[in-house]
């Protein structure tokens, strides 16, 4: 350490003050790791705070013996005389010698308030001289960039006002080193200084050269023979330092990531059947660069050895070994794997969990037959008391009132426990959205064996959102949003919305309030008022687009829902409102009269008022882990809608959906199967209007435009030589939509590890398929060329054979448009963003697809 001395707040050149013991040479504590076995060696020592010969030294002058006749003390500041004598464990009057002399300093030295101390003795006068360690102003953290300076300043015991002592700094510098070191920086040196102030104080400066992140250059491996290196290097958690690995953190050095990596390579190798591997030894070594580590693993791979005898044995009474043993799934002769053995014994315990044990002691009980290269198992269940519900509590919940959270519960105060109850209990839960992702409910022992208590630990979440978002979407173009909404109104568990959407082509004004338990029963109402303004377009020429038809409906509509069974459930809906069908009147009208020559005939066929008044059911079964971002479970739905009750309108809408999530490969991979149909008819002698169709495409189906799938006109216009144009950018697109659909899509998402969990990103591969068809042939409108002659087309004009056109029908098949692609949705600090690339591998005539598709919102 430097003194530097210097004028308050003027800073000036370091000074090595080598006679006195507050003189502390610059030095560097540097995490320099040789990591050997398990875990890397300690840091070298630190450099000591004083050079060689100006340590503070035992002084005592004169005799060192005699009687005690006076004690007196001087060089104080801060500290009574009085103070100092209590350290000596010497009075007047008492005998002494060099020895308790030298006891008497090493006291003065332990306290830690005494940069130097001298013991002058004559004839059993003793004068103690002292200089006090001084006190310190402030703590300066510079070169802070990679680390947070709070979070450096967590880690030093140093503070204003207290003592400053040669022993703490050192102690906080290797605090300070390990905090670097735990980021992956065990390049990073830190040096402190003082500056020396009037008054014995000193400001302590901590200079911190923080250095790149230390990563994992290569890893080898030695004594595996059964499996290759690579095979072996991706069982670990850590990975070798390759620039493509920029989003992962995965590459950095990190001691205890090596002694995950051999649990890991212990789990993998006991799945295979090796059930004597160990890991040697594991060593890192610090390249010369000080940089980078070189990581070497030492294995001990063993015999493989398959099951033997499988047994079961229980003490308790409700279960029987003969017949539980159907819940063993593994098979004599097979190669022995731990996880085969977790999985039973998790079987095992959950079983006896439904039956009332909630602490089931299951052990497996292994004799390994090394002759044969065997391991015999012996599933040993002991006896445990039937368990019974104490009580519930709940904690944690400062808005939410308890009975929100006690609804949920599957279990009640002296119910038999059942962990098939408790888990659902903890699903439902967190289904709310209310509280942390990760809630468990606690099982605690109760007053009695036989008791326990279950705790719910909850960490509520904003559950208000006010939102003003602006944006751009392929789909929509420029979008601007304001919404108010409450998921917890109240705390009850009720919903309060109120949004508008303002884009280029939609405009919406809607509210709703939904009351989950109506009356303290498990029956919810909820009401929705709406105005809603769609503007639909087509594509032109050059890919430009136009305002076909504006569809304006106002209404409102009444929900009850109600649970049939745990996973069953139904709702049933009325809804009224007035729609208005219209036309551009400047782009489509002649004379007063929608013109079939320029909107087609069936568009001029939509237009109009009319009511919808539809009565509808939902039939659903969820037994989803989790509503709002599901890893397991299905979901299915059965929807009928029933229109023209007592008037307007009248149709049958039938729609199915099915949801079901799996993990995979236990490591963050969720794969969604999804698919959906539908079907809607008319009934006394109407049939369904083009606003009431199903239509498909962007968003839905990736890889197609929006409406891009499904039975649509083209318009073509004719060249200059009366010949119809092919070409999709030269040509008016109407999508018409169809009375059937189906649609099913594979998405499988991908984990990207802490790096890019941190930012937001969850990347997505997929496959869709679907299709919309059943629609009838529409009218359509055309002019005869110089080829044709067609009674209802158009006279052709000679003179301007370029004015002419033709309209062709297409896509009315259910025959499947399949796509696959790649996926990212980012959750930015911005907003949310979704990109696709998807690519269209099956299509039908006139099917209008689309390479690639984003969506981004701004918040502000």
């Amino acid at each position: 350490m430097v003194i530097k001395t210097r004028p308050v707040r003027q800073r000036v050149l370091p000074v090595l003050m080598l006679g006195s013991a507050l003189a502390m040479p610059t030095f560097a504590q540097e995490a320099a790791p040789q990591p050997a076995d398990q875990q890397p060696a300690p840091a070298a020592a630190p450099a000591p705070l004083t050079p060689p010969g100006t340590e503070p030294q035992v002084q005592i002058v004169g005799t060192g013996e005699g009687v005690v006749r006076s004690i007196t003390v001087r060089g104080t500041e801060r500290l009574e005389p009085e103070t100092v004598r209590s350290y000596l464990n010497l009075s007047v009057g008492d005998s002494y010698d060099r020895n308790r002399t030298d006891q008497a300093l090493k006291a003065l030295y332990a306290s830690e308030l005494f940069s130097d101390a001298t013991i002058r003795d004559e004839n059993g006068a003793l004068t103690i001289e002292v200089r006090e360690n001084p006190v310190i102003n402030r703590i300066i953290i510079e070169g802070a960039k990679r680390v947070k300076e709070d979070k450096v300043r967590e880690e030093i015991r140093l503070a204003p006002r207290q003592i400053f002592t040669r022993s703490k700094t050192r102690a906080d510098v290797g605090r300070i080193l390990e905090l670097y070191r735990r980021s992956g920086r065990f390049a990073a040196a830190v040096e402190p200084k003082i500056i020396q102030l009037e008054q014995n104080r000193v400001d302590v400066i901590f200079e911190m050269t923080e250095g790149p992140k230390s990563k994992v250059k290569q890893i080898n491996i030695l004594g595996n023979t059964k499996f290759k290196d690579k095979k072996v290097r991706g069982q670990m958690a850590t990975k070798q330092a390759r620039p493509w690995r920029f989003f992962t953190s995965n590459d950095t050095y990190d001691p205890d990531r090596l002694a995950y990596d051999q649990q890991k390579l212990r789990q993998y190798y006991l799945t295979q059947g090796y059930a004597d591997f160990r890991v040697v030894s594991s060593v890192a070594e610090l390249m010369p660069d000080k940089q980078d580590f070189v990581v070497t693993y030492v294995l001990d791979e063993g015999e493989r050895y398959k099951f033997g005898e499988i047994d079961l044995q229980s003490e308790i009474r409700d279960i029987k070994a003969e017949e539980f043993k159907e819940l063993i799934k593994i098979e004599t002769g097979d190669w022995y794997n731990a996880q085969l053995i977790e999985n039973t014994v998790e079987t095992l315990s959950e079983t006896a969990g439904l039956l009332g044990y909630a602490f089931a002691d299951v052990r497996p009980q292994f004799d390994r037959d090394k002759d044969k290269l065997e391991m015999n198992v012996t599933f040993a269940i002991g006896e445990v008391p039937r368990v019974y519900v104490e009580r519930v509590q709940i904690a944690g919940n400062t808005i939410t009132v308890d009975d929100v959270i006690r609804r949920e519960f599957r279990l009640a105060e002296g119910d038999a426990f059942n962990s098939l109850k408790v888990k659902r209990s903890s699903d439902r839960i967190k289904s709310l959205g209310y509280f942390q992702e990760r809630l468990e409910i606690e099982q605690k022992p109760g007053s009695a064996p036989d008791r326990i208590i279950l705790e719910a630990n909850v960490e509520e979440r904003p559950t208000g959102e006010l939102q003003v978002s602006a944006g751009f979407s392929s789909l929509e173009r420029f979008i601007l949003s304001l919404s108010v909404r409450q998921r917890n109104f109240r705390g009850r568990g009720q919903e309060l919305r109120l949004s508008a959407n303002l884009s280029n082509f939609s405009r919406s004004v809607e509210a709703g309030f939904t009351e989950p338990y109506l009356f303290g029963r498990n029956l919810a109402l909820g009401v929705d008022i709406f105005t809603r303004d769609f503007r639909s377009f087509r594509f032109t020429a050059n890919n430009t687009r136009d305002t076909t038809y504006t569809q304006v409906s106002t209404g409102f509509q009444v929900r009850v829902g109600f649970p049939i069974t745990e996973y069953w459930a139904m709702s049933m809906r009325y809804g009224l409102s007035l729609e208005k069908i219209d036309l551009d009147r400047d782009l489509f009208f002649q004379n007063g009269v929608c013109s079939p020559l320029l909107a087609g005939r069936f568009l001029c066929e939509a237009l109009g008022k009319r009511t919808v008044s539809s009565v509808g059911y939902s039939l659903i079964f969820n037994n989803l882990n989790n509503n709002i971002r599901p890893t397991a479970g299905q979901r299915f739905s059965l929807s009928q809608d029933l229109a023209g009750i007592p008037g307007g309108v009248k149709y049958v809408r039938t729609r199915a959906n099915y949801d079901r999530y799996h993990a995979l490969f236990g490591s963050g991979f969720i794969l969604q199967l999804a698919g959906e149909g539908g079907y809607i008819t008319g009934y006394g002698g109407s049939d369904v209007l083009l606003t009431d169709r199903f239509f498909l495409g962007e968003p839905q189906m990736r890889g197609f435009r929006i409406r891009g799938v499904g039975p649509r006109v083209l318009r073509r216009p004719f060249d200059a030589n009366g010949v119809p144009i092919t070409d999709r950018n030269s040509v008016l697109d109407d999508a018409l939509g169809g009375k059937a659909y189906y649609f099913a899509k594979a998405e499988i998402q991908i984990p990207l590890g802490a790096g890019g969990a941190e930012l937001g990103l969850r990347p997505s591969i997929f496959a869709d398929v679907g299709a919309v068809w059943s629609v009838k042939t529409p009218v359509l409108t055309c002019t005869n060329g110089p080829t044709t002659a067609r009674p209802d087309c158009i006279a052709y004009d000679v003179n301007n054979p370029s004015s002419g056109f033709e309209e062709v029908f297409l896509g009315n098949s259910p025959s499947p448009r399949v796509s696959v692609g790649i996926g990212v949705s980012w959750n930015s600090p911005f907003g949310p963003f979704r990109f696709d690339l998807a690519k269209a591998l099956k299509t039908q005539p006139g099917d209008d697809t689309q390479l690639f598709q984003f969506n981004v919102g701004t918040q502000f």
